[in-house]
């Protein structure tokens, strides 16, 4: 089994499926640019739109990085070439590095900075072929996020969404009448394992540098623990509702999840379950699954079977 792909926990524990797991005017399907992020309204969406404003930028042909809102937890990259291949590695206070890929010309992509305030060095290379990398320039960043939130809250290349995704309207549409983001927390997670089945082909197939598309997801009603939980965390983001996409290991299986910010709670990790009256360690991967509840839980257990590398 290769670690690279992101395959399920049914395997291991006989299970079918596995889910894995800001402002201007609000309203449904609205987005905004600020410096100040949103609270949770019912039935309110404010998607952030990342921006490439031109005044703080590195590097040339074959790819140009703007880093102009850095203080709102992202920089932005685009090739300028046809045919090229990027890799950009990125490195923060938490000493993790992190890579992205650009292949598609001439659109801008956005790139989180998610380990918060502090000092970061970005790194860019060129594909020249045979699995070689040239080194393309170095750019250091010194970041102060203007509020701690914005990077879990802002679209990027893994977490990809807009006001007008499909999955956007859904989450105002479930989010409507719900009074806090904990009621819809509980209304998306019950709609996404209720709605999206696992897809064993995909996961069998699936290649590194793979990307989740939220609304195919939806209209497929099919995914891998990677789009399961770039699905939720769209939509949590789209209300508000801060959000991170977590991808490492569960056992030594790759596996993607999210860990979630309630205001009345705070970070929650590991994608669990609230049953009314106490937290408990639960993937919604799982709660999605019509196998033994018992064998999942111990699974589980405390959550020290997750391993955490990157968060996107």
């Amino acid at each position: 089994m290769k670690h690279r792909d992101f395959r399920c926990l049914a395997a291991v524990l006989s299970l079918i499926l596995i889910f894995c797991c800001g402002c201007g005017e609000a309203g449904k399907g609205g987005s905004a640019s600020s410096k100040t992020a949103s609270i949770y309204q019912a039935g309110q969406t404010v998607v952030l739109t990342p921006e490439a404003g031109g005044s703080e930028q590195a590097g040339g042909d074959p790819l140009i990085l703007d880093f102009s809102h850095s203080d709102q937890g992202y920089f932005m990259g685009k090739l300028t070439a046809e045919g090229k291949k990027v890799n950009i590695q990125v490195t923060g206070p938490d000493d993790i590095i992190y890579q992205y890929f650009l292949e598609t010309p001439n659109e801008w992509t956005a790139f989180p900075l998610t380990a918060g305030d502090g000092p970061y060095l970005v790194l860019a290379f060129e594909d020249v072929g045979d699995g070689q990398y040239a080194s393309l320039f170095s750019y250091p960043l010194d970041v102060e996020l203007s509020d701690e939130f914005f990077p879990f809250l802002y679209p990027n290349q893994y977490v990809s969404f807009t006001a007008d995704s499909e999955a956007t309207a859904l989450a105002a549409s479930l989010s409507e009448g719900q009074e806090t983001d904990l009621d819809a927390l509980r209304e998306i997670y019950e709609y996404i394992i209720s709605n999206i089945t696992y897809d064993d082909e995909k996961a069998a197939a699936v290649e590194s540098g793979y990307l989740p598309d939220i609304d195919e997801t939806l209209r497929t009603g099919t995914g891998i623990c990677f789009d399961y939980a770039a699905l939720t965390c769209a939509m949590l983001r789209s209300l508000s509702i801060p959000c991170r996409l977590a991808i490492g290991y569960t056992g030594d299986i790759r596996h993607a999840w999210i860990d979630v910010y309630i205001q009345a709670v705070g970070w929650v990790e590991r994608a669990v379950e609230f049953n009314g009256n106490e937290w408990k360690f639960m993937d919604p991967t799982f709660a999605s699954a019509a196998g033994d509840s018992q064998t999942v839980s111990e699974y589980i257990g405390d959550g020290e079977n997750y391993v955490l590398q990157y968060i996107r």
